[in-house]
């Protein structure tokens, strides 16, 4: 694999790894169509949440976007007793937006700028069309996003590992669970979460030559990338967001050997782009929460109620209702994870024997822990061969960048473990930010490292 110049069969190639990859993801996001997840559960995961963003569609279209200063939430409908009004399994949500209702009332959710209720609200505006038909619009829209983003990441292993390492990971994407619940959802609006990744994979990648040059653009596309992040889906795991961002960073370090007072200075410069995206939105936010309220201490006010009972704050300063999450051990929590399902072969496997189907069919987290470990060290062992000393630095980043990303999710866990704790139903998503993609893409590079190694022990006069 040549890593810097594709040419023309590269380009040919890397179009081919898109289309397969967008095709599969799309389709799975969308309509679970290779019954990765539960049936019942794809249908119904996250509705209660993504129900603030039906909310906020019809209280736009009733008073305007910027209503309720534009946060999202759930109203009360008028009229919902009429018998031209039939029920909707998910709710009086869906049933107020897809039947034009009215709301006597609206309640705000106060912990996010609510950017994807807005733009979905301007959409709604827009679009001539019935209100099924945008609400399905929006779906695809959301799912080819989604697949669009993790296809962006799929396109950069490509490029540095070449297209059997971009297939371990289009795979593990596909056969997440946990992504496949979420590729579609509105209020979750997956792709935001990696946009930061993959700007920061993408400048280090195409500035690599010329970096010094262009340390204040690197800081002013962190905040970019940053507040977009935060204006769509808020600070819903914004600790991984982050950690997951410089995770292409550290691969380039070590890729390039960077001095230590270039880490030092673009970290810097990251830390700052980010922090001032962050604080820029908390303002707007607490705005919006004045504008819904009575003004801006009140935002200020609930933003750090928020954070203290999603973290360690003191229980009895908190509703009863918190007060186990508050409690929680950080290493129960960090367990509770760790035995995660990433994949799940009951779903297409029948198995009568309860021990079979829960500890081996049921693949955990914890044993692609292990399994990363193990490939990591087989990979390690590989990289001084002949057969592959070309790409040996590029293979000791990849290793040391996928055990820096185990740390994305982890800083979720550990900082944020009262949310942790209680959000058991959807916090092991992170293990797909990035952690697991690096992790394949180990697994994939050993695998191939030790067929090419055994290649060339077998027949040493023909080049691989």
């Amino acid at each position: 694999m040549q890593f810097k110049n594709l040419g023309q069969s590269g380009l040919t190639k890397k179009i081919a790894i898109w289309a397969l990859s967008i095709g599969l993801l799309f389709f799975g996001f969308f309509a679970n169509t290779w019954r990765v997840a539960d049936q019942d559960w794809f249908a119904t995961h996250q509705k209660d949440t993504e129900a603030h963003v039906m909310g906020r569609m019809v209280k736009s279209r009733q008073d305007g976007i910027f209503s309720a200063g534009g946060l999202n939430g759930w109203g009360t409908a008028k009229n919902t007793d009429a018998e031209w009004i039939p029920s909707t399994e998910l709710g009086p949500q869906y049933t107020a937006y897809l039947y034009k209702l009215s709301f006597d009332k609206f309640s705000t959710y106060n912990s996010q700028p609510a950017g994807q209720g807005m733009i979905f609200s301007l959409l709604d505006r827009r679009i001539p069309l019935s209100q099924q038909t945008k609400l399905t619009l929006f779906y695809v829209l959301t799912a080819l996003l989604s697949a669009g983003a993790l296809t962006c990441i799929v396109s950069w292993f490509y490029e540095e590992f070449g297209g059997w390492v971009a297939i371990f990971v289009i795979g593990s994407a596909v056969l997440s669970q946990w992504l496949t619940v979420f590729g579609k959802n509105l209020w979750w609006s997956l792709w935001a979460f990696y946009l930061p990744m993959i700007i920061v994979m993408y400048f280090l990648k195409r500035y690599r030559e010329t970096l010094d040059r262009h340390l204040i653009r690197f800081g002013i596309v962190i905040f970019i990338a940053v507040s977009i992040k935060c204006f769509i889906n808020g600070y819903e795991y914004i600790t991984t967001t982050l950690v997951m961002m410089m995770v292409p960073f550290v691969y380039y370090v070590i890729l390039d050997k960077w001095s230590r007072r270039q880490c030092v200075k673009w970290t810097l410069v990251a830390g700052l782009g980010s922090g001032v995206a962050i604080f820029l939105s908390f303002i707007m936010l607490c705005f919006q929460i004045g504008a819904a309220k009575d003004g801006f201490m009140d935002g200020v006010a609930h933003i750090i109620w928020s954070f203290g009972k999603r973290t360690y704050g003191e229980a009895e300063n908190f509703p009863p209702v918190y007060a186990a999450s508050l409690e929680a051990g950080t290493i129960s929590v960090v367990i509770t994870y760790m035995n995660g399902i990433f994949f799940d072969f009951n779903n297409y496997l029948s198995q009568t024997n309860t021990f079979i189907s829960n500890a081996v069919l049921k693949v955990r987290y914890v044993y692609l822990i292990v399994l990363f470990l193990l490939m990591s060290v087989l990979l390690f062992l590989r990289i001084n061969e002949k057969a592959i000393a070309a790409q040996r630095q590029h293979y000791i980043a990849l290793i040391w960048t996928t055990w820096f990303s185990i740390l994305a999710p982890l800083s979720w866990f550990v900082i944020f473990k009262a949310h942790s704790y209680i959000h058991v139903h959807m916090s092991f998503l992170l293990w797909q930010m990035p952690f697991t993609f690096f992790g394949f893409a180990v697994f994939g590079s050993a695998l191939i490292t030790s067929l090419k190694s055994e290649r060339k022990r077998d027949y040493p006069f023909i080049p691989v």
